[in-house]
């Protein structure tokens, strides 16, 4: 059910903002913390990117985060409770030593566990 005419929950919109932090600072710690334990990221390559390896390369640099700005926002529920928030981003990031404005669409899957939000997996395209 699209939801793109209603406020996003602000407790979503708090681990999500979490998540965003969490990359903009390198955090890896809050993170790990922060993400499913089976949490993947699929690149705009098409590789699925388990959190582990993806959290080991951004402690090794090879993932850097220097900003990333919001330009659209939008979410739709699942009847089984997920929630799929899809965000188009302009994130200037050095991704393997290249350093550019990557304009991504950040589509990810939330489920609650414990009466809070977790982000399941992500999955990053152009727009």
């Amino acid at each position: 059910m699209p939801s793109s005419d209603v406020p996003l929950p602000k407790d979503l919109r708090d681990v999500h903002r979490a998540y965003l932090d969490g990359m903009r600072e390198g955090d890896t710690e809050a993170l790990d913390g922060l993400l499913a334990r089976d949490f993947t990221l699929t690149h705009m390559t098409g590789y699925v990117q388990p959190k582990a390896e993806w959290l080991a390369q951004m402690r090794e640099g090879r993932f850097i985060y220097h900003s990333i700005t919001e330009e659209d926002v939008a979410w739709d529920s699942e009847a089984d409770g997920t929630v799929r928030l899809t965000v188009k981003t302009v994130t200037d990031a050095t991704v393997y030593g290249t350093r550019a404005d990557w304009r991504l669409r950040l589509s990810t899957d939330y489920a609650r566990h414990d009466e809070v939000w977790t982000p399941q997996r992500t999955v990053a395209t152009t727009w």
